[in-house]
């Protein structure tokens, strides 16, 4: 209890916390009756860390890495990725204006640097090319 009080956990997460102090039959038994009393969601954990690492500059495709990373399931994943209603392209825009400024970057260096930093970000690699070269 006390580590959902601290913040939302994946399934995942809180497995491996748990295991590392207690048998795995006890850790077994308090998730499942953790999922039964709504303690434990995988769903409000997966919306609640879209939402956060979006408002910290990553973009979509570092979100779901590292959403995969922590053993949320690739349907839930998808669906609240696609029900962020902010455009990722603004959000990418928002990133960069931050990062470099509003001016064009001057050569080819300063787009790759650009272009690096952003897929570094997870934006995907179409939306870069927009960006860079309009």
């Amino acid at each position: 209890m006390h580590l959902l009080s601290m913040r939302e956990h994946s399934q995942l997460e809180l497995e491996r916390k748990l295991l590392r102090r207690f048998d795995s039959t006890v850790v077994q038994q308090v998730l499942r009756e953790l999922r039964q009393q709504g303690l434990q969601s995988d769903a409000r954990f997966a919306e609640q860390y879209v939402y956060s690492r979006r408002n910290k500059g990553y973009g979509p495709l570092r979100i779901r890495a590292e959403l995969q990373e922590k053993g949320v399931a690739e349907e839930r994943i998808a669906a609240c990725l696609d029900a962020v209603e902010e455009d990722w392209y603004a959000t990418m825009l928002g990133v960069a204006e931050r990062k470099f400024g509003s001016h064009s970057p001057a050569d080819r260096k300063e787009m790759a640097k650009r272009g690096r930093f952003l897929s570094s970000r997870g934006f995907p690699s179409w939306m870069i090319n927009e960006y860079l070269f309009g």
